[in-house]
């Protein structure tokens, strides 16, 4: 088998890109319990602000071996999903590729609207409460890596799916995986996996820190982190190359709130670890997450952090002597 390679030309030497490649999404050292999509008869209240989330896998153009995208746990029964007084809800996920799947402006929204299904159509799913894959691996594929939409500053052939709830109220959880392997998670070297916006579950228990990475370039002089309902259960601290912590704390039950981080230079090029810190034991608390620069587009923010996870660098002043 031969291997992927991406080869990733950053402006700034500043981070050292992690050793280890991790293509599930959420990543296991984002530490969130799982994605979430509810049936579009939820309360938007519950955490889902929309219903619908749509995600990107990128695959190096160098790849010339088949490629999967497997989905655990994509049924809505059992003990993994939200029950919301019986299980009664239908998910869909769909894999698109070809010309448009991301480039399309609608693709890269924070709001399901306009032509968000863009691209060409690969595979196709609805799951519902059948328990055939309840905490089990679905295997959509295989595809060609050339079957997605070739786009070089993402990292290569990007191929997006998009999970719909389709039917009623309750809460899907689910993790999905880019791998080199039909049967088993093979991360492919060199892969990735990003979004423009979040729908997560949070750990239950108090002191648990979750990440996600957004990219920084040296166009952005400002981000906003916008957080829809974190229900007041800790703090948000943004870390980066430069600042130890840029603190705020969200609050917001079933609303939107906003916090902006300015850019300074020495975070140009790199990634930003923004961080949710949870300070009290909540039980199912599912958050949405989207973050704009100055412009007001979507930043990205990747599996796999840009140059890696972001470091505070200390500076140390030395004063001489008389």
């Amino acid at each position: 088998m031969k291997k992927c390679i991406l080869f990733l030309v950053l402006a700034s030497a500043q981070l050292i890109p992690e050793a280890a490649l991790a293509q599930q999404a959420p990543a296991a050292d984002q530490n969130f319990a799982y994605l979430v999509t509810f049936g579009k008869k939820a309360e938007r209240s519950w955490g889902d602000d929309d219903f619908v989330q749509i995600f990107f896998f990128s695959v190096p153009q160098v790849c010339n071996q088949a490629v999967y995208l497997r989905v655990y746990d994509p049924d809505v029964g059992g003990k993994v999903d939200e029950n919301r007084g019986g299980f009664n809800t239908k998910t869909k996920f769909t894999v698109y590729g070809g010309t448009g799947a991301h480039s399309d402006p609608a693709a890269r929204k924070h709001e399901p609207v306009g032509n968000y299904k863009s691209g060409i159509q690969l595979a196709t799913k609805t799951f519902d409460g059948e328990a055939t894959w309840d905490e089990k691996w679905y295997t959509f594929g295989p595809f060609s890596p050339i079957e997605g939409e070739l786009q070089p500053e993402f990292g290569g052939y990007i191929f997006k799916i998009v999970i719909e709830g389709i039917e009623g109220d309750d809460g899907n959880l689910y993790k999905m995986f880019l791998s080199s392997k039909k049967e088993e998670n093979v991360d492919m070297e060199g892969g990735n996996s990003f979004t423009y916006e979040f729908c997560l579950r949070v750990p239950d228990n108090a002191g648990t820190v979750c990440h996600i990475y957004p990219f920084v370039s040296s166009r952005v002089i400002a981000v906003k982190t916008s957080i829809f309902d974190y229900d007041s259960e800790g703090f948000i601290r943004t870390v980066s190359v430069a600042k130890k912590g840029d603190v705020f704390r969200p609050g917001g039950d079933g609303n939107w709130v906003e916090h902006t981080h300015v850019i300074v230079e020495d975070e140009y090029n790199t990634s930003l670890d923004i961080q949710f810190v949870k300070q009290a034991a909540v039980k199912n608390n599912n958050i949405a997450v989207y973050i704009t620069n100055q412009y007001g587009d979507l930043l990205p923010f990747y599996t796999v952090p840009i140059g890696g996870v972001p470091r505070y660098k200390y500076k140390i002043g030395i004063k001489a002597g008389k």
